[in-house]
């Protein structure tokens, strides 16, 4: 009250009663409200529903299943692909892989050493 009681000559006493009967808020009190509802309010709670998890759970072993059976068609077909048992040995030798990764890189290059080294060390 006494710092108020300085500036009354300046302002006078009338503007000075009323800054200190209706102070107004400060910026970063006018925000705090609406910034704090929109935290509060963003996302709604969502009842979860029995047959929905079982719908979700069936559709994601039902993408399962088709993934597994993919993987082993593409297998199979790896299978046929011929390779030299010198190549899968330089790999392993020389890149330090392991048998099984040295022969489906092998594979999936369609036998050709030089391509499967160029994929291998990239």
């Amino acid at each position: 009250y006494s710092i108020l009681r300085e500036f009354e000559p300046v302002f006078g006493r009338e503007s000075m009663a009323s800054a200190s009967a209706n102070p107004q808020p400060k910026k970063h009190e006018e925000g705090t409200a609406a910034d704090l509802e929109k935290v509060t309010d963003y996302v709604e709670d969502a009842e979860i529903q029995g047959a929905d998890i079982k719908e979700r759970i069936a559709l994601m072993a039902e993408r399962r299943a088709k993934e597994a059976e993919e993987r082993k068609r593409k297998d199979k077909e790896l299978a046929k692909v011929p390779i030299k048992k010198e190549d899968v040995e330089f790999i392993i030798n020389e890149l330090e892989l392991a048998k099984p990764q040295a022969e489906r890189s092998l594979r999936e290059h369609g036998g050709d050493l030089f391509a499967t080294l160029i994929a291998l060390l990239k």
